[in-house]
Order: C-alpha cells, then structure tokens, then sequence
C-alpha cells in the first residue's frame, strides 16, 4: 500500500513539474519574443515615409529633365529665328530691280521695305518671347533639380538609421532559441502524458505562429537601407551637379556671351545630370519599398507570435 502511494505521489510531483517547465517555457517566449512589433511598426512607418521622400525627388528629377529637353526645343527655335532674321537683312542688302519708271521704283522700294520692316519686327518679337520662354524653363529645371537635390539628402539621411538595430536582432535570435526550448520540452510532456490536450495545443499555436521568425531575413531589410542610403547620395551629388550647371547655363553672363556652343554645352550636362539624378532617386525608391514588404512581413510575423503568447 506504501509502495503504490509512492508511485502515485511520483507520478503526481513529475506531472507537476512538467507542467511548470511547460509553463516556464512558454512565460520564456513571451519575454523573448514580446514587444517586437512596436518597433517594427516604427521602421515600418519610417520607410513609408523615405519612400515618399524619394518618390518626391524622381519626380523632380523627372521635371528637370523634361523641362531641359523642352528647353531646348525653344533654344532651337531661337536659333532658326536668328537665322531668319540674318538672311532677311542680308535679302534687304542685296535686294535689285529694275524699273524704267522712277516714282514706281521708289514706290516699291517704299513698300518693300515696309513688308520687310514688318517682317523683321514679327520675327524679333518671336524671338523675344522664345528667350524669355527659355529663360523661365531653365529657372524651372533649376529649381526641380535643387529639390531633387534636397529630397535625396533627406532620403539618405532617413534611410541611413531605419535598420534593424543590433539589440533587435539579438531579440529576434533569443526568441528563436525559446521556442526551440518550448518544442523540446512540450514534446518530452507529450510523451510523459504529463500536459493535457489544452495545454499541449496551446503550445502548439505559440511554436507555429513564433517559429515563422525563421522565414525572416533581417539582413535583408538593412541590406535594402543600405542601397537606397547610396542611390539617395549618389542622387543627392548628381543633383547638385545639375542644379549647378543648369543656374550656369541659364545665366545672364552666358546667355548673352557670345560662345553659344558653350551655352548649349551646359545645358547638354545639366539635362544629362537631371536624367542621371532621376535614375537614382528612382533607384532609392524601389529600395525603399522592397524594404517597406521585408519589414512588413516581419511585422505580420510579430503580430501572429505576440496574438499567440496572449
């Protein structure tokens, strides 16, 4: 009779203690693996908003660019109008005809130089309005370069500190070895017949929803920091470039210089800058949103394990 209440007494202290190493457990997950959604959540607001950065500074560039191509059409256009108005004076110049009646020659020449006076001031107008046109275009490449510009130093600064810190990764490490923890020791209960059924599938559910930590890359999510870190500064250079040389070209000084291959030198680097800085702002952006799915799938991970620990 002694020896079967000792059994029992046996059975009951080793149920006990399996369930308190169960419970042990599963309180170890919950401080292991607890509280890494909120920071997350934080890095992932962070992203959105260097996304949007950067997506601000594409669109910049992209206006540069366009705006310096346009630009050039109308420096062309003022061009051929300068050549118009070079062989209308040379016409005037050479302009002959005979005309045995006197009066009717001076007439005509009168009214020949009327047509051409008219000429000359309709094209001289048009060219004065496709300067000022092109003028105004270059302030406008000028200024979306120098936002590009500011927007990519922004993005670079933004995207240089949202990475997973290393006191995060740690976490994220320890929380995978609890639930190692947890797996073996709900097992070694499962098979003692030492938990019940609840007890069991409860652990079940904190072991499936917090193992997904190993479908993680963290290193994924600074790997994609880092590029748009470096698309963002090689922007930010380019567009200082740009912004440089397009307030150079457009200046007064060259404008009206009389080295016109010069002007048109410029406004070649500014708008080849302006296409490069848009490149690598969109270039940002796309890190920036791959990062954005890395970190929420991350996130959604931490959601699943912290509902499960409740």
């Amino acid at each position: 009779m002694r020896l079967k209440l000792g059994i029992v007494m046996s059975l009951m202290v080793g149920v006990a203690h399996a369930n308190t190493d169960l419970a042990a457990a599963i309180e170890n997950v919950r401080t292991a693996c607890g509280n890494i959604s909120a920071e997350l959540s934080d890095m992932k607001k962070m992203a959105g908003i260097t996304t949007a950065v950067t997506g601000v500074g594409t669109v910049a560039g992209g206006v540069a660019l366009g705006t310096g191509l346009a630009k050039a059409n109308v420096d062309k256009e003022i061009a051929d109008l300068e050549q118009q108005l070079a062989r209308l004076d040379a016409d005037r110049n050479l302009q002959t005809i005979t005309i045995s009646a006197t009066n009717l020659q001076n007439e005509l020449n009168q009214y020949q130089a009327s047509i051409q006076t008219l000429s000359k001031s309709e094209l001289q107008e048009q060219k004065s309005e496709a300067e000022q046109k092109s003028k105004n275009l270059g302030n406008v490449r000028t200024g979306t370069l120098a936002a590009a510009t500011a927007t990519n130093i922004a993005g670079a600064v933004m995207s240089g500190t949202n990475k997973v810190k290393g006191d995060l990764k740690q976490q994220i490490d320890e929380c995978l070895v609890s639930i190692k923890t947890l797996s073996n020791i709900r097992m070694q209960a499962r098979i003692d017949g030492s938990a019940n059924d609840t007890e069991l599938a409860r652990a079940e559910n904190i072991i499936r929803a917090c193992d997904a930590w190993t479908t993680v890359d963290v290193s994924s999510i600074n790997k994609r920091s880092t590029g748009a870190t470096v698309s963002s500064g090689i922007g930010a250079g380019l567009g200082l470039a740009g912004t440089i040389t397009s307030a150079s070209a457009n200046s007064d000084g060259v404008r009206n210089g009389d080295d016109t291959q010069h002007e048109k030198n410029l406004n070649t680097a500014a708008n080849v800058l302006a296409g490069s800085t848009t490149a690598a702002s969109l270039s940002a952006t796309i890190f920036n949103a791959t990062q954005i799915s890395a970190i929420k799938h991350a996130a959604t991970v931490a959601d699943e394990c912290e509902g499960a620990l409740k």
